[in-house]
């Protein structure tokens, strides 16, 4: 994680502006003032810097909650608000190197805006969730340039290792996404995918809700693909096939395939790694029987206007509002020098989205972005709306 140790914290005048990088405004948290976010705009793209400042070691990092598309942008912002604040800097993991050519030139990462407010228009998708190396994704794009994929992957550097290739190869039917598969799989258009891959997918043994494979995770993957359409799961994981294949068999009308040691066309570095440890691997396949209703999705995020006290919402830190079938977690609060912001997660048990609320004068507004438009998270924000108003 990009990071500055630096000496003392200095706050910059804000709103602040110097070589592409703008400083908006800083948050506090309400109840510890060793926790600062500061808004930072590079390009277009909101997010915030952390400041956290312990007994033995103040650090200025990113916000993993919004951190930007690129670790470049990170690196920028950090050192930018180091010069212009004149922080002395007594460690640093951060570098002034100039962004990598290839991801300078390529396109293919997407946000989960591009994707919720207009899903790409072609005959055939497949997804692969976690793709780690890129291998498999990278061969199955370029084996297959008449179909549409979609990588998902939440490891930083990953992401960018296969965008690289992306620009290497010159591969123009594969686009990435730094996001919850769980969530982008509510809003992809029913019927339209012919595989899905979750290939080695991270255990979880200690937290099962974390796990991809769920029932809710099948229900969606039905929805999504077509009439034979395949999701493709492959673990090394005795327990975790045992889990899966359980969650599977609870539905009451499915179709499996289940394989043991099955040679695919292109393994993971981790793959030839187990196979040389002799491990077992598995494969649990479901093939799609059914026809799916299209997706629809009513509602908006629109918040009316204010008329709780900011000494009201300050007292919701903590709290926690639970429903039938989604929550509201009002996980910590923070003080503007016009307003009030709060840190929450909202939605489904077991695939929340996490999100910044600001409240100023009479308006209150999701920051950076709205949340995904999900039917889970449309029931939430109307309760979480009146919760807000009192």
């Amino acid at each position: 994680m990009p990071h500055l140790h630096i000496k003392k914290f200095k706050k910059l005048k804000f709103p602040h502006s110097n070589d592409g990088v703008r400083f908006n405004f800083i948050a506090v948290n309400a109840s510890r003032d060793d926790e600062k976010l500061i808004s930072t705009t590079i390009e277009d793209e909101d997010f915030f810097l952390l400041v956290r400042e312990d007994e033995d070691k103040k650090l200025l990092k990113t916000d993993k909650l919004t951190r930007p598309s690129s670790t470049q942008k990170i690196h920028n912002a950090l050192l930018s608000y180091a010069k212009e604040a004149a922080l002395e800097v007594l460690d640093s993991n951060v570098h002034h190197s100039i962004k990598n050519i290839h991801l300078k030139e390529v396109n293919a990462l997407k946000n989960i805006e591009y994707f919720a407010n207009e899903f790409p228009d072609v005959d055939d998708v497949r997804i692969e969730v976690g793709f780690g190396s890129g291998r498999h994704l990278l061969h199955q794009a370029k084996e297959n340039p008449k179909i549409f994929f979609i990588g998902i992957e939440i490891h930083r550097p990953s992401i960018e290792q296969v965008l690289k290739q992306v620009n290497i190869q010159k591969l123009d039917n594969l686009m990435i996404l730094d996001y919850d598969a769980r969530l982008f799989m509510e809003l992809v258009p029913s019927n339209k995918v012919s595989k899905i891959y979750v290939h080695f997918p991270v255990p979880w043994d200690k937290k099962k809700h974390r796990r991809v494979i769920s029932t809710s995770f099948i229900e969606e993957s039905q929805r999504v693909l077509k009439v034979n359409g395949r999701l493709e799961l492959r673990t090394d994981s005795e327990n975790y096939y045992a889990y899966s294949y359980e969650t599977f068999i609870n539905f009451p009308k499915i179709s499996l395939e289940i394989k043991k040691n099955r040679d695919i066309a292109i393994s993971s570095k981790y793959e030839d790694r187990w196979k040389k440890q002799e491990k077992n691997i598995y494969d649990v396949t479901m093939i799609n029987e059914l026809f799916s209703d299209d997706l629809e999705i009513e509602g908006d995020f629109f918040f009316s206007e204010f008329k709780s006290s900011y000494e009201e919402l300050l007292n919701l830190s903590g709290s926690t509002k639970k429903y039938e079938n989604f929550f509201i977690h009002f996980e910590r609060a923070y003080t503007l020098d016009d307003g009030v912001m709060i840190r929450t997660s909202m939605g489904s048990f077991d695939r929340p989205e996490h999100l910044y609320i600001i409240i100023r004068d009479k308006n209150i507004s999701y920051y950076p972005t709205l949340p995904l438009k999900s039917k889970s998270n449309l029931v939430a924000h109307k309760f979480l709306n009146g919760v807000l108003n009192g």
